[in-house]
This record gives C-alpha cells, sequence and structure tokens, in this order.
C-alpha cells in the first residue's frame, strides 16, 4: 500500500471530531468520550436518531458503490473517506470483481493511521493525505496517481462530506475541478446531510446542530435540494436521481421514513 506524505494535524481528544462521531454513529469503536457527548447533544437537540441515518448514509455507499463497479468502473477514489469500518469501498467493490482499485483520501491524521493500519500492504488500496477544498492537490498526488488511472473512467465518491465544506470554500468550484478530470464514463457517488422534507420541528433545530459542529473539527452547512442539485451539474443522473438516502435503490423490503441525507449517483458523459 503506497502512502502519501505524513499530515501534521495534531490530535485533540477534548474537541468532536467529525469521523470519530461518525464512527459512533456506525457503532464504530474509534471515537473518544467528546464524540459520544457531542452525538448525545446531537440527538436530544434534533429530536431524531441521528445513529439510524448514518447507518442509512452507509447502506446507500454500499448500494451506489455495487451498481458503480458493476458497470465495469474498476477504480474509486473515496474523498473524506472517514475511519475505516465494515463494508468499506474497496470490501464492497470486491463483491464485483477482484481487481478494483481504491484510494482513501482524508485529512485527518486520526483517519489517516487507522486506515493505514486496517490495510497494511495491499496491492489494490492506499490510503493519501488530502483535502476537498484543494482537489487539484489530490489529483495530482503521487500515492493517488500510482493507483487511480485518470485516463480511463474513476468513480470519485463524496459520501457526507460536502456538508462540513461552507459555501465559502465554493463546493461547486471544487467539484468541477475533480468533474473536469474525470473522463467520460466516470461517476460520481454523493451524499449531503439536509433538512429537506424533515419534520417540523427536526427543521427547526437546524440551527442548532450547525452551532454544535461550530464547538467539532469542522462546521455543519446543511443544504437543501436545490443547492445539493447545483454541485451536480454536468452529470447525467442515474435512476431515481437526487433523493433521500433511503430511497436510492433500496432493498425490495425496505420501508421508507425520513432521513436526513440527500444522495445521487451521475455519469459524466
Amino acid at each position: 500500500m503506497t502512502q502519501s506524505p505524513p499530515e501534521h494535524k495534531a490530535l485533540n481528544p477534548a474537541i468532536p471530531n467529525v469521523a470519530r462521531m461518525y464512527d459512533f454513529m456506525l457503532g464504530g469503536k474509534e471515537n473518544y468520550a467528546s464524540d459520544r457527548a457531542a452525538v448525545a447533544n446531537l440527538i436530544e437537540l434534533t429530536s431524531s436518531d441521528i445513529p439510524a441515518n448514518a447507518r442509512l448514509n452507509r447502506a446507500f455507499l454500499g448500494r451506489a458503490v455495487r451498481y458503480v463497479a458493476s458497470q465495469g468502473v474498476t477504480q474509486f477514489l473515496d474523498i473524506g473517506a472517514g475511519l475505516p469500518t465494515q463494508q468499506s469501498v474497496h470490501q464492497v467493490a470486491s463483491e464485483i470483481s477482484p481487481d478494483i482499485r481504491t484510494v482513501y483520501v482524508d485529512n485527518d491524521a486520526v483517519v489517516l493511521a487507522h486506515a493505514r493500519a486496517l490495510l497494511g500492504d495491499t496491492k489494490y488500496t492506499a490510503v493519501a493525505a488530502g483535502d476537498v477544498r484543494d482537489p487539484a492537490t489530490i489529483i495530482g498526488d503521487l500515492a493517488v496517481r500510482e493507483l487511480i488511472d485518470f485516463n480511463r473512467p474513476v468513480c470519485v465518491l463524496l459520501v457526507a462530506i460536502l456538508h462540513f465544506i461552507t459555501d465559502a470554500d465554493d463546493p461547486k468550484s471544487l467539484l468541477s475541478v475533480l468533474r473536469e478530470a474525470m473522463p467520460p464514463g466516470s461517476y460520481l457517488i454523493l451524499s449531503h446531510a439536509t433538512v429537506d422534507s424533515a419534520p417540523p420541528d427536526m427543521a427547526a433545530k437546524a440551527d442548532d446542530a450547525e452551532r454544535l459542529y461550530d464547538q467539532a473539527t469542522a462546521p455543519l452547512a446543511l443544504r437543501d435540494a436545490a443547492e445539493v442539485a447545483a454541485l451536480l451539474d454536468g452529470f447525467s443522473l442515474i435512476e431515481p436521481g437526487l433523493v433521500h438516502v433511503s430511497q436510492w435503490r433500496p432493498p425490495m423490503d425496505a420501508t421508507y421514513k425520513f432521513d436526513a441525507f440527500l444522495a445521487a449517483v451521475g455519469r459524466k458523459d
């Protein structure tokens, strides 16, 4: 497994970390008391089952990766990958093809350390330090380039990451850089936190949730369906289009109830 140069973010267990909070929501063990307390506060603030929403988002990732891999794409670039957990991209994709190449990118030192320890010295996976706010550097990273050939279709994943990018960082512009680097036949898998269609009491507490994340390692920027759709310019959306994660090609026996993520899979034609 190739590794890019070491990152320099210091670990502070007292500050809630958005990756560790998500790990806790998914039932993981790589989190601290500050992360667990922040999730508990978030549940209380929003009066909603936040961990259940995280699990629905994770299930969407699995369905979307299986779909893209079934289309013959063998390269996956997971930006803002978060802490490694069960059914990660390379595990899901390898169910379709043993030759899948996956690069996980994150800017968090804890995330990267755990990912490297978990993956070990594997031929078709790599970990790279990078920030979605600097997509050009990710594209040019040696660890990325060793496994990802941008002359062939690639799947870029931005799953539960862009709601940590504020409007000041211009997420649409960041996505355009990635889109331009992706050859025709490439795919984008995206999910984004939202309060669209939320029960009124939950929607009313969105500002409280954003203020809670102001005390964590990244801010929260909730967006509505129109704002998320604008991020998908240049991609043809695979049916059923932009929907809540639990509605994107759900299992036959699934029953829908509100979830706090919008999701889509887009193809660059």
